[in-house]
């Protein structure tokens, strides 16, 4: 059970030790507490997790001896809190986070996926205006509800009527997290069935995560490529060549790749943290012809308007490619990363690799690619037989 050190005599029992009795009250955020051996009032002790040092920060905040003991708590929260949010600022206070809407926003400073998530669910909707210390599980409940009721846009054509479908259970999950992750990092965790367990209507749903299952196989790449028009062609050419999602790859700009060296930064994808990739010979030529002529910050791949792709420029050239080459009309962007990672997991290379390359965990690379490893290690045993 969860340590809970607003309480006098909960305090009172605890062991004397070195290390101090720590409570959690949000992400990176830790309340402690260290018995006295002399019977004093114990001292208190905040600790805050500092990204840019990949490191947790201390500081005490003495024993507020002149307030009763119930008042200990709530000083030494207010004081932990304060410190919390200067050491996650890099050394200065942020703007004050009063509402569901502002935690969205300073969550979504370094997460573009993230932001563009709660300008469709959270900035227009009445959970944007509550404060958090006002925040209740029916709220957050309220909103799943009508997030769960929202059909999902299918076709995005100017011509012709729209397209919709109820929203899958992976996409609820996909939309739930991130409100989920902005709130946990300013908001402790609530008592489970009480009106302040804001988390629980946030839980995702099961196995809900179904595997991708449609691959096009290298002929059908070509195919593809020679279809495509050719102002997208290098774009697709590249996720041809590339497990990236297709979104961080199109925010790379010139001075992401590296010529001299063959390496390319990925700044901006949906994990949130810069990683940087050596190319093989054929891809760092396609990313050297694109970046010929251009400014450190332009797009790497330009439109003819000047303008980086996105889902609603790539989608209808795809779609048309498809249907030329006679494909599966249900391939997409992402079928080209799928069918990528795919050729990697087939090809032998190591999980935990593969997962650093496309920017994402090992865990998801095991669960959805690990029977295709499974098949390759069957195949490598039968080989040995005599």
């Amino acid at each position: 059970m969860a340590l809970d050190l607003s309480k006098v005599t909960a305090r009172g029992k605890l062991k004397v030790q070195r290390e101090p009795h720590w409570q959690r009250l949000r992400a990176g955020c830790f309340l402690g507490f260290r018995q006295s051996k002399r019977g004093s009032k114990g001292t208190w002790i905040a600790r805050a997790y500092d990204e840019d040092n990949r490191k947790y920060r201390v500081k005490s905040l003495g024993d507020f001896g002149t307030l009763t003991g119930n008042e200990m708590f709530t000083a030494a929260k207010k004081e932990a809190e304060a410190f919390a949010e200067l050491i996650e600022a890099g050394g200065e206070f942020r703007a004050k986070v009063e509402t569901v809407g502002d935690a969205c926003r300073e969550y979504a400073k370094s997460r573009p996926d993230a932001e563009s998530r709660f300008r469709r669910y959270v900035y227009n909707d009445a959970i944007a205006k509550v404060k958090l210390e006002k925040l209740r599980r029916r709220h957050v409940k309220e909103w799943r509800q009508r997030l769960e009721a929202k059909p999902a846009l299918v076709s995005r054509r100017k011509q012709g009527p729209k397209i919709y479908r109820e929203r899958a259970p992976s996409t609820i999950n996909r939309d739930m997290v991130v409100l989920r992750a902005a709130l946990a990092k300013v908001l402790s965790v609530g008592m489970p069935n009480t009106e302040a367990a804001w988390q629980e209507p946030l839980k995702t749903i099961p196995n809900a995560n179904g595997r991708r299952t449609l691959y096009l196989d290298r002929n059908q790449r070509r195919k593809l490529l020679e279809r495509i028009d050719g102002e997208a062609a290098p774009f697709v050419h590249a996720l041809c060549l590339l497990p990236l999602r297709p979104g961080a790859l199109a925010s790379l700009a010139v001075g992401d790749f590296e010529k001299r060296t063959s390496e390319l930064t990925i700044g901006k994808d949906k994990s949130g943290k810069p990683r940087r990739i050596q190319l093989p010979q054929e891809a760092a030529k396609l990313l050297a012809d694109q970046a010929k002529n251009k400014l450190p910050s332009a797009p790497l791949f330009m439109r003819a308007n000047g303008m980086p792709w996105d889902k609603n420029s790539w989608k209808t050239p795809i779609a048309t490619a498809v249907a030329a080459a006679g494909l599966p009309r249900t391939a997409t962007a992402y079928t080209l990363r799928h069918s990528t990672i795919t050729d990697l997991v087939s090809a032998g290379l190591p999980l935990l690799t593969i997962a650093q390359i496309s920017g994402t965990s090992a865990e998801m690379i095991e669960r959805h690619y690990g029977h295709l490893a499974s098949d390759a290690a069957v195949k490598a045993l039968g080989e040995l037989a005599l």
